[in-house]
């Protein structure tokens, strides 16, 4: 370590060791501060940094036609570590990006332990960092500890807002009955390290179905304490339950669609319904049914779950759990570098902002890092601090977001700032929208939905390297 005053980070999920990695890329010294093993939290089970605590996926690879995929993409450009190890890590899941958790988390692990600029300190940050620490990242995560939330609430002057998150149960491979349940993909589709055949399909009929949406709504599930009575679901985790709660066929609609799905024992039979599970490890030992999320009590999930079709006598490596999440109301309180406005020596990262989603966080940590690092480099050298990437990228939208892009209405209040996965929703409109195919052909319905979708991603990709190739230092890898 050298003598030069360190960038402090508090917190070693996804977001925290980004910004370490990006910091410490760059020539300054960082200590990454990780409460765990010294303190637990109520989802964790490892003390491993970057820790993916619900699913193993990162979403759609695609980075022609899907947000997520592009910001994949730009990550990747801009010298991510988290999408390095994703990479080095992955397990076959269509076209989605899943990796090994185990093994993802220690190549996260590894790479910082090993950087000669990084120091890992161990134990609790309680309350605000201390007064000499000048340049600190909060990336505590929807797990930010009591003492911290009451601290920057204090601070801030805004109550911190909060939801609650779910964590869908794991199953091992060799208790799935496969003459009941198939693999494939859906609509065959072959992704990053797949096949067009890697998930586990369980089949319901009607009756089946029916039955299962009954259990779900009848189940008992874990008790809320009276403060947490008002706390709302994220919609993009809601427990499978509560989904069930919203109409018969909502699950149908969800989780259990069967489309683009054919039953490898009866090819001729169309299911009602359909349950996928996505392999969780590379060893393809373990698979974690997708989208079930749930707040049922234990012995509920094991045995609702067993009456699923080829489930029947699961055993289950993990079973659901439900957690307390806390963002902040970004565009009120943090300014567009993602500094506290009431102190502005405090910067903060990943889903303690408002965004959701593990790239998406991860994607916030590596901005706040590169703040960060170029603001003691502009300190040291007396230079320019770093221009914001730009909002016609996913990286640049996200921020947008993050920092103001929400609207609040006289119905909504000030209050209406909630979590974002990354979307084109987020993109300024391209000034030309394209009509035609390449053959000349007006583009209709959903041909003219994809040649959208392409060009917003043409146009951040170019807008990107353009920005890497401006910012020399910030963009440095």
């Amino acid at each position: 370590m050298t003598r030069e005053h360190p960038v402090h980070i508090v917190g070693g999920g996804l977001a925290g060791s980004e910004a370490a990695w990006q910091i410490a890329s760059r020539g300054v010294p960082v200590v990454l501060h990780e409460m765990r093993p010294a303190q637990r939290t109520a989802a964790h089970h490892t003390d491993g940094l970057a820790e993916l605590v619900c699913s193993n996926s990162f979403r759609s690879d695609d980075c022609a036609t899907n947000a997520v995929g592009l910001l994949h993409e730009e990550m990747r450009r801009l010298g991510s570590l988290i999408m390095r190890a994703a990479d080095a890590n992955q397990v076959p899941a269509g076209g989605a990006l899943a990796v090994d958790r185990v093994a993802f988390s220690d190549a996260v692990t590894a790479a910082l332990q090993s950087h000669p600029l990084v120091t890992i300190a161990r134990g609790e940050v309680a309350g605000l960092p201390p007064e000499d620490w000048a340049n600190v990242i909060i990336a505590t995560g929807p797990l930010t500890s009591p003492a911290l939330s009451k601290a920057i609430g204090d601070l801030s002057g805004e109550d911190s807002l909060a939801f609650f998150d779910a964590i869908a149960p794991i199953v091992h491979r060799d208790s799935i009955d496969m003459s009941v349940a198939w693999m494939q993909s859906r609509y065959d589709k072959v992704g990053p390290g797949g096949s067009g055949a890697d998930y586990i399909n369980c089949p319901l009929d009607r009756e089946q179905y029916a039955a299962f949406v009954e259990a779900l709504l009848s189940a008992e599930t874990v008790s809320f304490h009276e403060w947490e009575l008002s706390t709302p679901y994220f919609d993009g985790c809601l427990p499978v339950e509560v989904m069930a709660k919203r109409g018969p066929e909502t699950l149908r609609h969800g989780p259990m669609k069967p489309v683009g799905l054919t039953n490898a024992h009866k090819p001729h039979e169309k299911a009602y319904a359909i349950i996928q599970l996505r392999q969780d490890n590379k060893l393809a030992t373990l698979y974690n049914i997708v989208g079930f999320q749930t707040k049922m009590k234990h012995a509920e999930q094991v045995r609702i779950l067993r009456t699923i079709p080829g489930l029947e006598h699961a055993e289950f490596a993990r079973l659901g759990g439900l957690h307390r999440n806390t963002y902040l109301n970004s565009p009120r309180v943090l300014d567009s570098a993602l500094r506290l406005k009431a102190m502005p020596r405090l910067r903060f990262a990943g889903q303690i902002t408002g965004c959701e989603g593990y790239v998406e966080s991860a994607a916030v940590g590596l901005l706040a890092g590169r703040m960060a690092a170029q603001e003691r480099l502009a300190d040291r050298e007396h230079g320019d601090t770093a221009s914001p990437p730009p909002a016609t990228t996913a990286i640049g939208a996200l921020l947008a977001h993050i920092t103001g892009g929400h609207i609040e209405t006289i119905d909504a209040g000030p209050r209406s700032f909630q979590p974002m996965n990354i979307n084109f929703g987020l993109f300024p409109p391209l000034d030309q929208v394209p009509t035609k195919d390449e053959n000349g052909q007006r583009l209709r319905g959903p041909a003219k939905t994809v040649a959208k979708k392409r060009a917003l991603s043409a146009r951040a990709l170019a807008d990107l390297d353009r920005w890497i190739g401006a910012s020399p230092v910030i963009a440095a890898a």
